[in-house]
């Protein structure tokens, strides 16, 4: 993303909600070992944890598609692209965000119709929780609401580097990882995580 303020912004506040839904995914998956220990052994049923493993997969794919967006890691087929001029590769590097953008802003109006009917008829899941359906899609259209604002913000941005002709830039910024690029971002994440044990292990003795 741009080296700047709103975008720094942004790329935390995706962090931290990426960090809350993996510590939930670990509690909920701690709450569906005691549900098949209970209902084997005890034949005892905490109620409702497939009903909010229901809602948590909505609410991380809506939360990862930010996350993925903006770690470059949403899947491209570049056997074709790779092979073209610098241009014209920026020229398809710029419509496809502006495309995903499109698609993004698509799925928040058919977000908010689920929703506001949900909110206007009271709806409520027939399940032993009764969960007001309003509240498991407010927490996933937010995450589309941020989705769909770094994509226009991404979408814009490639489209005014394309206009300045700064071809170089909208491409290494929004085209497909090369094989060289995953390779450094993988050796990068290993490094980091080789000194985030040695601190540990400094801080122990």
């Amino acid at each position: 993303m741009p080296p700047n303020l709103f975008s720094r912004s942004l790329t935390r506040l995706v962090d931290t909600l990426v960090i809350i839904v993996g510590w939930w995914l670990v509690i909920l998956s701690i709450l569906t070992c005691i549900e098949m220990v209970t209902r084997k052994l005890f034949s005892f049923s905490l109620q409702g944890i497939d009903e909010v493993g229901g809602y948590t997969l909505a609410v991380c794919a809506a939360i990862g598609y930010s996350w993925t967006l903006i770690t470059r890691g949403h899947t491209r087929i570049d056997f074709l692209v790779g092979k073209l001029p610098a241009k014209a590769c920026a020229a398809l590097n710029a419509l496809a965000m502006v495309t995903l953008a499109a698609m993004a802003i698509f799925c928040i109006l058919r977000g908010w119709v689920v929703l506001s009917e949900s909110i206007e008829f009271q709806s409520h899941s027939t399940t032993p929780l009764q969960t007001p359906m309003w509240v498991p899609q407010s927490i996933w259209f937010t995450g589309w609401i941020i989705f769909a604002v770094i994509c226009v913000y991404l979408a814009g941005h490639a489209v005014w580097l394309l206009v300045r002709g700064e071809t170089e830039a909208l491409n290494k910024a929004y085209g497909p990882q090369t094989l060289e690029e995953e390779i450094e971002s993988e050796a990068g994440e290993v490094l980091e995580q080789l000194r985030e044990e040695q601190k540990q292990k400094g801080a122990a003795a």
